[in-house]
């Protein structure tokens, strides 16, 4: 094995498509978080199984996380937190922790997950066009990423069956303006073809 598999491990280095899961590590506890747990975790189920096919066509998965406001934060003390601290996330976190061989993690310090992290980088990297975004909240993070993915001229993908909102008619509401406005395919996960997003400029 060369020096850059051992440092990137299993990575995929360039793909024309990243999946990227948006706040999905997360403790939910704080002021609505009961609301939005509800509607994340049917989210989370179809999210895993949109991740495990991602890992199958060798798209790579980029973890996008809030900081929670701790700078001294990092992949390994926000998982501690979510997963072994007996908080209401943990179950969405155990759906859909990253393997930490495989994918990518970027923490951001404020709602898009462009603004001050290094995701402009890692996306130039891997030569990226389309970007599939999911997570929490859709009307929040998710909207805020879309609109700096859509200034960026990425072709955008949220899957509307794979992001959740605290309000169900704010997630329809924020999902129909990303669709009219950001030119998005919104389509379920069930009928994203990697293949052919892979072909596409």
């Amino acid at each position: 094995m060369s020096n850059t598999e051992d440092l990137h491990g299993n990575a995929p280095d360039k793909s024309k498509v990243a999946l990227l899961l948006i706040d999905v590590i997360n403790d939910f506890e704080f002021e609505d978080g009961a609301k939005l747990f509800k509607n994340a975790l049917p989210m989370a189920r179809k999210l895993a199984a949109l991740r495990a096919r991602a890992k199958k066509e060798n798209v790579p998965v980029v973890y996008v996380n809030d900081n929670f406001g701790k700078w001294q934060s990092n992949l390994k003390n926000i998982l501690e937190h979510a997963i072994h601290e007996k908080v209401r996330g943990s179950k969405i976190v155990e759906l859909l922790k990253p393997d930490e061989e495989e994918d990518y993690f970027v923490l951001k310090p404020k709602n898009s997950g462009f603004y001050s992290t290094t995701l402009d980088i890692l996306l130039e990297h891997l030569q990226c066009k389309t970007l599939i975004l999911t997570g929490v909240a859709t009307d929040n993070c998710i909207l805020f990423t879309a609109n700096d993915a859509y200034l960026r001229d990425y072709n955008i993908v949220v899957p509307s069956d794979c992001v959740a909102a605290i309000d169900d008619e704010e997630n329809k509401h924020a999902l129909k303006h990303i669709k009219r406005v950001l030119k998005a395919d919104t389509r379920p996960s069930g009928k994203i073809d990697f293949e052919k997003l892979k072909k596409e400029d």
